[in-house]
């Protein structure tokens, strides 16, 4: 996937400027690279190289040792950190002098390996592992003839959503992870584990338990998913295209900015982390399928949900200390955090 990645076509994309003046540029191709990925695949499995359902067929032992892989592997960015003697943005290291923490966190903010930017393929791994998982769960299911709406349905949204983020890969560059969280455990291991295995719970729990929905719940669920998308893509969309041009207009008006640099306008003008409302509505639109029967589909909108409003915290803090006396008038503009007029 690395060599795709660096050979193939794409966009190079300027990233945010950094506290040293310079930024990151990167090859957006991801999308190039995931169809790939996916014909290789489908050759090696007409070809009887591999079966559809190996993934499903050894799941725990990829989890186990994609586990491993990440533990050892945020060892060695630690280790290489403390012994970075750079003095640049992308690989000084930040370190606090407590272990659990720097290590946990990370102390580089872009560390490289032969010139690939590893936050930023990483994330990149995990969702097309994601894909690739749910692909694996659907031939399984196909081959057991278990195949029925709720499988369709959850299949759908999930493939749409790992399309639509390679296809606006570029968004993804101005996204906190990527500007601000340094490289640590909680980012390998969110990116290689928790996102293919733990978003993909909802497949693997269709395999072994059929749902029949009324009609009136599978409308009910795609107009959840409808919103959910548009708000999050919309609400990223926004924020991104403002920070690459902070006169664009918004819904058709010249945006409301605060301070210069606080967008205020569009999906911003509703709450401050609107995005974050989107994806919560996804995650929940992915778990619906599932039915109620079970409160184990529903692990991941419900992290998700402690996640984000964890997360939103700490962006507001970080915010505060960062805007100052404008973060405090933009909080009056925009009195809502996630949900409007609840949260």
């Amino acid at each position: 996937m690395r060599v795709a990645g660096a050979l193939s076509p794409g966009k190079i994309i300027p990233g945010a400027l950094l506290q040293d003046g310079t930024r990151k540029y990167y090859r957006c191709n991801g999308l190039v690279s995931l169809i790939m990925l996916i014909v290789l695949l489908g050759i090696a499995v007409s070809m009887r190289l591999i079966s559809p359902t190996f993934i499903v067929d050894r799941g725990a032992q990829l989890l186990s040792t994609t586990l491993a892989f990440s533990l050892v592997f945020s060892i060695v960015l630690y280790a290489a950190g403390c012994m970075s003697h750079e003095k640049g943005s992308s690989l000084k290291p930040h370190t606090t002098g407590n272990l659990i923490h720097d290590w946990w966190l990370g102390i580089q903010l872009n560390p490289e390996i032969m010139g690939v930017d590893l936050k930023f393929f990483f994330v990149r791994a995990g969702m097309m592992a994601w894909l690739l998982i749910n692909l694996s769960v659907l031939a399984k299911s196909i081959k057991d003839n278990s195949l029925g709406i709720s499988m369709i349905l959850y299949q759908t949204y999930c493939m749409l959503y790992v399309l639509d983020y390679f296809w606006y890969e570029e968004c993804m560059t101005s996204t906190w992870d990527i500007i601000a969280e340094r490289l640590g455990f909680m980012l390998v291991f969110g990116d290689l584990v928790w996102i293919p295995f733990t978003f993909s719970i909802q497949g693997w729990w269709l395999l072994r338990n059929e749902v029949t929905l009324p009609t009136a719940a599978v409308i009910l669920n795609c107009v959840i998913f409808l919103i959910g998308y548009r708000v999050f893509r919309g609400a990223n969309k926004q924020k991104h295209i403002f920070k690459k041009d902070p006169k664009a207009p918004i819904w058709g008006k010249p945006p409301k900015v605060i301070g210069g640099k606080l967008l205020a306008s569009g999906y911003w003008g509703i709450a401050r982390h609107c995005n974050y409302l989107g994806d919560i509505l996804l995650a929940f639109a992915f778990s619906l399928p599932c039915g109620t029967r079970s409160v184990v589909p529903y692990f991941y909108p419900i992290y998700l949900f402690i996640l984000l409003i964890w997360r939103e915290r700490r962006d507001e803090a970080r915010c505060q200390e960062k805007y100052k006396e404008d973060w405090v008038n933009y909080c009056k503009v925009v009195p809502w955090r996630i949900f409007p007029y609840v949260y």
